[in-house]
């Protein structure tokens, strides 16, 4: 699982018990979408952790494989600015999940909706933590906090008047440790069962029951959240993490971890091997292509220049 806040979301429409269908990807690439399909809302996303927990596949076809879902408009990753109402913080990194491929103008919609939605039960663990808390190692032990049961066996010390029988102390430990549960301390118990106690005590086990139950603290109630919100979504590449403001990217992945071979433009005739020939067929869309010799050659003799076609 990632970190509070981080990990995999659903984004799309499906229906969360129906089949999905990936027959359109190769068969590597649909049981990887199948795997991540039924990973878990928050899984960690790396490449490097699905290829530790994948049965059959390392971290490359891992990788490969998460591109090819991101470039089918399945996954795409996304990172927010997230607002509290008390003024921290803080930037996180989800993946989005859509059982659906989706095109890249609904990733941007979906994207630009993140701006201004109320994210307080999602991102507020994470946001409350400010610093890391040392390291156990560095920490003293704290001391093991009393049982009811000893609390109550030792009232005895506190007021004699007040001395359990063991059969007493476990018939009222459930009530003790309600008063723990609550944020009692043992010595809020003990100072509610010995003072004001009558000269006499002739049944300090009902007495203490009265008073356990009678003088029981409020529960405690949940600290409120303060309200959490998005205020800034961009997408990024998933493996260098570049925003979209600062790279281009073609169906959520930047040109720079794209593999060579799949990166998409031609390359003119000037810059291959040997020029084009009527044996030698036409490159798809060549004719779309600017012809750098002939644009230039056009440009001088607007200009008044010689070019070398005129024997220059």
């Amino acid at each position: 699982m990632a970190k509070s806040g981080y990990g995999k979301r659903l984004a799309g429409d499906a229906e969360p018990d129906t089949e999905p269908d990936f027959a359109h990807l190769g068969p590597r690439d649909a049981e990887f979408a199948t795997f991540v399909d039924h990973l878990p809302d928050g899984a960690a996303m790396g490449h490097k952790v699905i290829a530790a927990e994948h049965p059959r596949y390392g971290q490359q076809a891992t990788r490969t494989s998460l591109r090819r879902l991101t470039e089918a408009g399945h996954l795409r990753w996304v990172k927010e600015h997230i607002t509290v109402e008390d003024n921290s913080m803080r930037w996180v990194t989800r993946t989005y999940w859509s059982r659906e491929p989706k095109s890249r103008e609904w990733w941007a919609e979906f994207v630009r909706e993140r701006h201004g939605r109320d994210v307080t039960d999602a991102y507020q663990p994470g946001l409350a933590r400010v610093t890391e808390p040392e390291p156990a190692a560095q920490q003293a032990p704290e001391p093991e906090p009393p049982t009811a049961h000893h609390t109550l066996a030792q009232l005895r010390t506190a007021d004699r008047r007040m001395a359990l029988s063991e059969q007493e102390c476990k018939q009222l430990a459930p009530r003790a440790a309600e008063w723990l549960a609550r944020g009692a301390t043992p010595q809020d118990i003990t100072r509610a069962l010995t003072e004001g106690l009558p000269p006499t005590v002739t049944n300090p086990g009902g007495l203490a029951r009265n008073r356990l139950e009678n003088k029981m603290p409020p529960k405690r109630q949940a600290p409120a959240k303060a309200r959490a919100r998005v205020t800034r979504a961009v997408m990024i590449c998933p493996f260098c993490e570049e925003p979209e403001t600062s790279v281009e990217l073609v169906n959520g992945i930047c040109m720079d971890c794209c593999p060579q071979e799949e990166r998409s433009g031609y390359v003119p005739d000037t810059f291959l091997a040997r020029p084009l020939s009527p044996t030698r067929p036409r490159p798809a869309g060549y004719d779309d292509v600017v012809d750098v010799t002939e644009r230039v050659a056009e440009l001088r003799r607007a200009a008044g220049l010689p070019t070398p076609r005129d024997g220059v």
